[in-house]
């Protein structure tokens, strides 16, 4: 078992789990599957967390808005209107970002303490989301197994299985800050992505996903990232059986690198420009891994329908080294 973190106002007790390997530290915890650090070296060795968090439960507790290296679900990103049809049935959902649905409702996977157990090199989570929870169909049983490879690569690995028809899109919510504090607009990304899902004022996709070519939504060669970014890129490679390094980001100060693989269609770069207290806005790169927003209203994007059956399956790695 994990270490003791803390324990939440009605007693439940949280855990976090050290994972050590490949001279990288990494942390998780049973509460919302969050990553709440992730120590690499820089060029010269010297080591730092890269991944934005609190030294606390409270903290995470107090301010779950930013969703600080949770584990996002049932769906990860927008919903449109808080509502989705389904075999003739429209589902109705917490209108918790303005008109829209986010992050999986008022009371997402990343408020919940996850059944924590050890397997190889990491610690695999697991819970059961009961039918209508949030306002969606199907009884899920959900689980994401962190492990580190021996070259200390983070590895999330999703699985779920549902008893009635219901969407699902799961991600990981870091924000990386390469140099280990300050400003992470300077930054360089590279992302093998040719389109991205235009949106309106409240980030709904509208219309048919754009050529990022000639405009500042280019990183297919890599440059730095600055500011203003929250939207929806389209993976080249699509959906793949295996993860497919699909990013690299690079903070030419420290040396450090980070690489992102995935099996998921899209990624959405956050620049985290409205991050608040006690953190500052721009302090943290998010690069959450995922199927596009608003994709259950969206018949012409990649499904993220699960069937009785099936068995979702989503990986993620994250690669540390430096240059």
């Amino acid at each position: 078992m994990g270490e003791l973190f803390g324990t939440l106002s009605d007693g439940t007790p949280v855990h976090r789990w050290t994972l050590k390997r490949g001279g990288v530290r990494v942390r998780v915890l049973s509460y919302g599957g969050i990553v709440q650090s992730a120590e690499v070296p820089d060029r010269e060795g010297h080591a730092a967390d890269v991944v934005l968090g609190f030294p606390s439960v409270e903290g995470y507790v107090d301010h779950p808005g930013p969703y600080l290296g949770a584990l996002v679900g049932r769906y990860a990103n927008r919903i449109a209107g808080g509502r989705f049809p389904l075999d003739g049935r429209t589902y109705a959902l917490a209108r918790n970002n303005g008109p829209n649905s986010l992050h999986g409702g008022d009371r997402g996977f990343d408020r919940y303490v996850w059944d924590a157990e050890p397997v190889e090199h990491g610690v695999r989570l697991s819970r059961v989301s009961p039918h209508g929870e949030e306002g969606f169909p199907g009884r899920l049983e959900v689980s994401a197994t962190y492990t580190l490879d021996e070259s200390g690569a983070l590895r999330i690995a999703y699985e779920a299985v549902t008893d009635a028809p219901t969407v699902v899109n799961l991600t990981n919510h870091s924000y990386f800050n390469l140099g280990g504090s300050g400003h992470a607009g300077g930054h360089e990304l590279r992302l093998a992505a040719s389109r991205y899902t235009p949106v309106d004022d409240g980030l709904i996709p509208v219309g048919e996903p754009v050529d990022v070519a000639d405009s500042r939504f280019d990183f297919r060669a890599s440059r730095k990232v600055g500011s203003g970014y929250d939207h929806n890129y389209v993976l080249d490679k699509g959906v793949t059986p295996a993860a497919e390094e699909v990013a690299e980001l690079y903070d030419p100060a420290s040396g450090r690198v980070l690489t992102v693989a995935t099996t998921e269609p899209g990624v959405q770069l956050y620049t985290a420009d409205h991050l608040g207290a006690p953190f500052a806005p721009g302090e943290g790169i998010a690069l959450e891994t995922q199927h596009f927003p608003d994709s259950p209203n969206r018949p012409d994007f990649p499904t993220t329908r699960l069937e009785p059956g099936e068995v979702y399956r989503s990986a993620t790695v994250y690669g540390f080294g430096t240059r």
